[in-house]
């Protein structure tokens, strides 16, 4: 990685304060967070179709046919999505955390740093508690919490330690993987049994997708249920998030993000990616053709998908190549929903909850298989590119992104653009 130390400009560091000009961002940043909130809706939405425990517990037979549109969907999203976005979006929130927070020594901005990982905890309990279990929010505002406090390391201690744990937890998950195939009845990369809070039993899972079909107080009690145990789990993530972090603040500082690192290290990393995601995309193409329960690779599938970050950063290196060599205007278009992410990311949930077991929609929970379901998240993704960039040739920043600010803040703060030209 390239070895200079790039630290915020005076305009970075001063963003913050105010609303965000169009000639303070970085361009690559809003680029790929925008990639990285699409890339979330599509492994997010199984879990606003169906109870958690269908893809937690091992040997669970799903309850949709596994015909040629659910196969290829759910490979689909297993291959090129289930880890790779997730991974992506904790490398870009280590990055606002120093570009928020900047210096440990700077108590200032320090202090605008905590209370905006208050408020969006805040944001995270509402959003778990009475919409959807699968809220990310909390986490890493507890997460963040931790990282703020190494921010001013250097960019190669950053990537040495954030890389280090993501790689130690990915050894010991294809370990894991290996053994489970070799001693443990063939799980290999389905193998999600054994202590896991969300096992059930097929009669218990057919209970929990009765009580989300038959709408409030149910569905809103076992939403409540799965987020409680969700939340207790996510705590033995806070190293391989924390890592993802902390690895995404030092690529920032290197000038990795930016596309300032030499144009070798991005075809190289765009190299080992792609061939980590060849041989996912071969072994889990096997597994996925196999007996349910079966893996006829031997634990391979899932060893390939352990390493998801190497992918993630393969991603970012050639999107940040396509902007360096002429193809802009092919990545322009995500720019304008990460901008807005905070606000895309919530009204993904209220658009797939309301269709799904809100009381107000249309009670679709259930009913829908992955292959079928990747039409609701190609009119998600459709919708969100569209008004994206509507809203904001009107308004500086998403309205949650207003919310969140103002209250960070403790006042309000301008919106419209032509307030900010007035003022």
């Amino acid at each position: 990685m390239a070895a200079v130390e790039i630290q915020p400009s005076p305009r970075a560091v001063d963003a913050p304060l105010g609303p965000v000009k169009p000639a303070d961002r970085i361009f690559t940043l809003d680029m790929l967070r925008g990639w990285a909130i699409l890339g979330i809706l599509a492994v997010n939405a199984m879990s606003f179709v169906w109870p958690p425990a269908l893809e937690m517990t091992s040997g669970l037979t799903p309850p949709y046919p596994m015909d040629a549109a659910n196969t290829l969907g759910a490979w689909i999203t297993d291959v090129f999505f289930r880890d790779k976005f997730r991974s992506m979006f904790s490398m870009l929130f280590g990055v606002s955390i120093f570009l928020i927070g900047g210096e440990r020594s700077d108590e200032a901005r320090g202090k605008l740093l905590r209370g905006r990982l208050f408020w969006l905890a805040v944001f995270g309990v509402i959003h778990g508690a009475a919409f959807w279990f699968g809220d990310i929010l909390l986490h890493y505002a507890y997460c963040g919490l931790i990282v703020m406090l190494m921010r001013s390391w250097k960019a190669g201690r950053l990537i040495r330690v954030g890389a280090g744990l993501n790689l130690l937890f990915g050894l010991l998950s294809a370990g894991a993987m290996l053994a489970e195939a070799a001693f443990g009845g063939g799980g290999g990369a389905a193998a999600q049994g054994g202590g896991n809070p969300f096992d059930v039993t097929p009669e218990a899972l057919a209970a929990s997708i009765q009580a989300y079909q038959s709408g409030w107080p149910a569905a809103q009690i076992e939403n409540l249920k799965a987020w409680a145990i969700l939340q207790s789990a996510s705590l033995v993530l806070i190293p391989i998030t924390g890592g993802l972090m902390l690895l995404g603040m030092g690529l920032f500082k290197s000038g990795f993000f930016q596309g300032r690192s030499p144009t070798w290290v991005y075809l190289l990393l765009l190299v080992l990616g792609a061939a980590n995601l060849a041989f996912l995309g071969w072994f889990q193409w096997i597994a996925a053709h196999a007996p349910h329960g079966e893996d006829p690779t031997g634990g391979l599938a899932g060893v390939s998908g352990s390493f998801a970050p190497l992918i993630t950063v393969g991603y970012a290196s050639l999107l940040i190549l396509m902007t360096r060599f002429g193809l802009k205007p092919l990545t322009r278009v995500l720019a304008p929903v990460g901008r807005m992410a905070f606000t895309n990311y919530l009204t993904q949930t209220l658009i797939m909850s309301t269709l799904f077991y809100m009381p107000w929609g249309p009670h679709w929970f259930g009913g829908m298989g992955p292959g079928a379901l990747w039409g609701v998240v190609a009119a998600v993704w459709a919708a969100q590119l569209i008004w994206s960039p509507l809203w904001l040739s009107v308004f500086t920043m998403g309205p949650l992104e207003w919310i969140w600010r103002c209250l960070t803040y403790g006042r309000m703060v301008p919106l419209r653009k032509a307030s900010v030209a007035a003022g």
